[in-house]
C-alpha cells in the first residue's frame, strides 16, 4: 500500500517539479529576467490568484456546506504557531539575532499556497478537488494575515518600522473576504455566467504560472557559504518533525480524510518562498533565507511523497 501511494504522490511531485524546472531554466538562460519574474509575481499575486479564489468560492462555497469555515484560518495560524515554537527551541543552536530571525521564519512559514494547490490538482479529482481547494483558500486567509504582517516584521523590521494595519490586506486576503461577504449577502447568485467564464479562464493560468514563479525564484537564489548546521536543523524541523507530529495528531483526533490530508500537506511543505521575496525587497542581508528555501524545496521532493504515502496507507489500514 505504501509503495502504491508513494508512486502516485511521487508522480504528482514530478509533474510539479517539471513546471518549477521550466521556470528555473527560463531564468537561468535569461529568457525570463529578474524584472520580468518580479512583474509576473505581481500579476499572479495581485490578479490571477485572487481571481482563482473568487471564482472557486463564488461557485462552490456556501456557509451551509462549510459551517465550520472559520476553523481553517485558525488551523493555519496554529501550524505557524507550532513552527514558531519548534523554531524557537532549535534557534538556541543558532548564533546572531538576524540569523535567529531568519531561522525562525524558515521553520514557521511554509509554502502554503502555490505548491499545495499544484499538488492537490495533480492528486485529486471532482468533488474532492473542489472541497480541498476551498480548504486551502481558507487556510491561506490565516497564512497571509500572519505572513504579510508578523512575518514581514520579523524579517525586515528595521526597514519597515512600525506595524501597519493595511499590510494585513493582501490581494488574496481581499479576494477571500470579498467573496465570503458576497456569499453571506446572497450576491454571488447575481454574478452572470458571461462574467464568470472569462474569469475562470484567467484563473486556469494560476497553477502553471505559480510553479514557474517558484522555480524562477529558486534560480535567483545565490548559494554562497552554506550554514550546514542551520540547514540540517531547518530541514529536520520543517520536513520531518512537523509532518511526523501531524500524522500522529490527525490519527489521534480521527480527523476526516480530506482535513487530515490538508493538515499533513501543510505541515510537510518546504519553507515559504515569500521569505526570500521579503528579504530581497527589503534590502536586508540574506544570511540564511535563500539557503533554507533552496534546500527545503529540493529535499521536499522526497519527503512530501513519503509523508503523504504514509498518510494514505495508514488511512487504508485504519
Amino acid at each position: 500500500m505504501f509503495l502504491e501511494s508513494f508512486k502516485i504522490t511521487a508522480q504528482a511531485m514530478a509533474q510539479i517539479a517539471i513546471l518549477g524546472f521550466l521556470g528555473y531554466f527560463l531564468v537561468k538562460i535569461k529568457l525570463l529576467s529578474e524584472e520580468a519574474l518580479r512583474a509576473l509575481s505581481r500579476l499572479v499575486i495581485s490578479v490571477i490568484f485572487p481571481v482563482l479564489i473568487f471564482t472557486q468560492l463564488i461557485k462552490k462555497f456556501s456557509f451551509s456546506l462549510y459551517p465550520d469555515w472559520w476553523i481553517y484560518p485558525l488551523i493555519s495560524i496554529a501550524i505557524m504557531g507550532a513552527g514558531f515554537l519548534l523554531g524557537g527551541a532549535l534557534s538556541t543552536f543558532v548564533s546572531g539575532a538576524e540569523r535567529k530571525n531568519q531561522f525562525l521564519s524558515l521553520v514557521a512559514f511554509q509554502n502554503s499556497g502555490y505548491l499545495p494547490l499544484a499538488l492537490v490538482a495533480a492528486l485529486l479529482r471532482g468533488p474532492q478537488l473542489d472541497t480541498m481547494l476551498i480548504y486551502l483558500f481558507l487556510v491561506l486567509l490565516g497564512f497571509d494575515l500572519v505572513m504579510w504582517s508578523f512575518g514581514v516584521y520579523i524579517l525586515a523590521h528595521e526597514k519597515t518600522g512600525r506595524f501597519h494595519f493595511g499590510s494585513l490586506f493582501s490581494p488574496p486576503v481581499i479576494a477571500n473576504i470579498a467573496s465570503l461577504s458576497m456569499i453571506a449577502l446572497g450576491l454571488n447568485s447575481f454574478v452572470p455566467g458571461v462574467v464568470l467564464k472569462p474569469l475562470e479562464m484567467v484563473a486556469g493560468c494560476t497553477l502553471p504560472l505559480a510553479m514557474f514563479i517558484v522555480g524562477g525564484n529558486i534560480a535567483l537564489i545565490r548559494l554562497e557559504q552554506v550554514d550546514r548546521l542551520s540547514i540540517v536543523l531547518i530541514s529536520l524541523a520543517k520536513l520531518i518533525i512537523m509532518p511526523a507530529a501531524g500524522l500522529a495528531l490527525v490519527f489521534w483526533l480521527n480527523a476526516p480524510e480530506l482535513i487530515g490530508l490538508m493538515v499533513i500537506m501543510q505541515l510537510a511543505m518546504p519553507s515559504a518562498t515569500s521569505c526570500s521575496v521579503i528579504i530581497r525587497y527589503s534590502n536586508k542581508e540574506d544570511i540564511l533565507v535563500s539557503q533554507g528555501v533552496f534546500f527545503t524545496h529540493i529535499l521536499s521532493l522526497i519527503t512530501i511523497p513519503v509523508f503523504l504515502s504514509l498518510y494514505f496507507s495508514l488511512r487504508m489500514v485504519k
